[in-house]
């Protein structure tokens, strides 16, 4: 039975991916800092201890396991951007992959293949309406440059000559976490409505796609590089609180939530919220199988909230 090796397996994507590669027949183990919030992770998860701030990590983790998969990161949504909030939210994502990689050089081991998380602002964090692919130029803000460090640390890996599969991931669709869970709050107090302009494009995913699409990247040698992690069909703010209001049987408020309300309560974070991104999932699309089971929004909002 073949490992695949976790970083950030207790969070929102490596819990359902958890369950999933259990399905598919692997043994899964995480590296842990074991803190309370590990407490709980499932008794057939095997546990390896590291600590980043003390350049320690089980090498046996690595030795054990065939496959890796990184999707550690600090909530880029969870406190205002600071600048120590900053640092933390670039650090848990690159230093995290840094120090792998010196104990992959140390140990001499080499995964299968490696799939590392990353994120759609890699374009920036507002495209407007332009039609994104993978060979759009990176952005220039500070969403765009902790994706543009992340995906430079996996690279590291990939130097090692380890196939390497980056998925830029958009908002995904779950009621466990996410943007989707700030999104209800509102709705279900009777109370949703679009939010700044309301057409700002939101390139979604559902989570079960999603971590489909982290398992068919480790198994299939074709997928390498960079690919945009989303649903075929975008839709904009207002649309996905209107449709979420719908599913739910909520009214619906025509009038929006003013930007300048938004950046009153999240300074310069809001902007996560006030941008939007319309994102092709072009390699997925024309080079890849991959079949979506959630491709439109309506039938991937019952899934998640019915």
């Amino acid at each position: 039975m073949k490992q695949v090796l976790l970083t950030g397996g207790t969070g929102l994507i490596g819990t359902r991916l958890t369950q999933l590669l259990f399905e598919r027949g692997y043994s899964v183990a995480y590296l842990t800092r074991g803190s309370k919030s590990e407490a709980k992770i499932d008794p057939k998860v095997r546990q390896y201890r590291w600590d980043v701030r003390k350049n320690m990590l089980d090498e046996q983790a690595l030795l054990d396991s065939q496959y890796l998969i990184h999707l550690a990161g600090a909530g880029i949504a969870e406190g205002r951007w600071t600048e120590e909030r900053k640092r933390e939210i670039i650090d848990s994502r690159v230093q995290t992959m840094e120090l792998i990689t010196r104990k992959l050089k140390d140990s001499g081991h080499r995964f299968e293949s490696f799939v590392s998380a990353s994120g759609i602002s890699y374009y920036g964090a507002d495209t407007g309406a332009e039609r994104i692919s993978e060979q759009y130029t990176p952005g220039v803000d500070f969403l765009a440059d902790v994706v543009i460090k992340w995906e430079a640390a996996a690279d590291q890996i990939q130097a090692l000559g380890i196939r390497t599969v980056k998925l830029r991931t958009g908002i995904v669709l779950d009621t466990k976490g996410g943007a989707l869970k700030s999104f209800l709050i509102p709705v279900r107090l009777n109370i949703g409505s679009p939010l700044g302009s309301g057409e700002q494009f939101i390139s979604w995913i559902h989570t079960d796609d999603l971590c489909r699409m982290y398992i068919e990247a480790l198994e299939n040698a074709s997928w390498t590089g960079a690919y945009n992690a989303v649903a075929p069909n975008p839709v904009t703010n207002a649309e996905l609180v209107k449709k979420t209001a719908a599913v739910l049987h909520k009214p619906y408020w025509a009038p929006n939530v003013p930007a300048w309300v938004l950046k009153a309560l999240f300074g310069e974070m809001s902007i996560a919220v006030l941008g939007g991104n319309y994102i092709l999932n072009q390699r997925i699309r024309l080079e890849t199988d991959f079949q979506y089971e959630y491709p439109e929004l309506e039938p991937a909002l019952k899934a998640i909230l019915t």
